[in-house]
């Protein structure tokens, strides 16, 4: 006899409260039922039930058993709802949030592979770079950068953030090209925001590590702006990059220092643990993964 078989018919035979309403439970004759019955004793060497003609007891290791069967047929159930789950085709409309750079220059590209792997789900992607909560605003997941706090979110790493330090030829020509990371302080640097522009460290083949006090009239809360200001000549960039490589290869923009190693930033995709199990959720994330590791 099947083993899961028997343990449903004892189990349904300990709430029930008889081995004939267990039988009627599961659709088999009370003789079949008590055969289930005989059949685990016999494998554990253990009574489970002590049965009268009018009563059913179970013994203290029937008992023990009863509470273990319960788990064992949780988790098979769990098991199978989650192998079914596992082949059904990712569906439906998707909410996810993004930082604004990331979001418009890397992760917008991606979405152009994700789509047409996945035709039968929709994606509505709000851009933000506010911390934004999954649960109260209605998203699904997060892609965030930067160090995570403590919370209940699942996070999947990414590959880094990683920096880059270009200026355009035009700017070069007009103002010089700093020979050593010092010689930024001398330079127009643009950046994301006051605070972002105090200083830029930069981190040597000799591991020495350069923090530069640079200044600069133009701050910008956009990434994409800077690039902009950047081609136009009006100063130094440090962005993402993600951001500012197709400009190098193409010659548009120089890339200043790039034997030093400049700051990285963790970058995760969050979700709430229980939304793992949807389809469309589990590609999402594991596209990530695969595109971005």
């Amino acid at each position: 006899m099947d083993l899961l078989d028997s343990m449903k018919v004892y189990v349904l035979a300990v709430e029930k409260g008889s081995l004939s309403a267990a039988a009627a439970a599961s659709g088999i004759s009370s003789t079949m039922a008590g055969n289930h019955l005989r059949t685990l004793e016999k494998r554990l060497g253990m009574q489970l039930l002590q049965r009268t003609t009018r009563r059913q007891h179970l013994t203290a290791f029937g008992e023990d058993y009863y509470a273990r069967c319960k788990e064992i047929l949780r988790l098979v159930a769990e098991t199978d709802v989650q192998a079914q789950n596992l082949q059904l085709a990712p569906a439906g409309k998707l909410r996810i949030t993004a930082p604004l750079t990331f979001g418009a220059e890397a992760l917008m590209p991606a979405m152009a592979v994700y789509l047409e792997r996945y035709p039968e789900v929709s994606i509505d992607v709000a851009l933000s770079d506010r911390v934004v909560d999954l649960v109260e605003e209605g998203f699904e997941a997060a892609i965030r950068i930067g160090q995570l706090p403590d919370s209940s979110l699942i996070a999947r790493p990414l590959a880094p953030y990683r920096l880059m330090i270009c200026a355009s030829p035009d700017y070069l020509a007009r103002k010089g090209t700093p020979r050593q990371p010092a010689d930024l302080s001398q330079h127009e640097c643009l950046s994301f925001s006051p605070a972002a522009l105090a200083h830029w460290r930069l981190t040597g083949d000799q591991d020495d590590v350069c923090s530069v006090p640079v200044s600069g009239r133009l701050q910008v809360n956009h990434g994409q702006a800077l690039r902009v200001a950047a081609l136009h000549g009006m100063g130094i960039v440090l962005q993402p990059t993600f951001l500012l490589e197709t400009d190098v290869r193409a010659g548009r923009l120089v890339q200043l220092f790039p034997t030093h190693a400049l700051p990285s930033r963790p970058l995760s995709v969050v979700y709430l643990p229980d939304r793992y199990r949807s389809p469309k959720l589990r590609s999402f994330v594991d596209f990530l993964v695969e595109r971005f590791n």
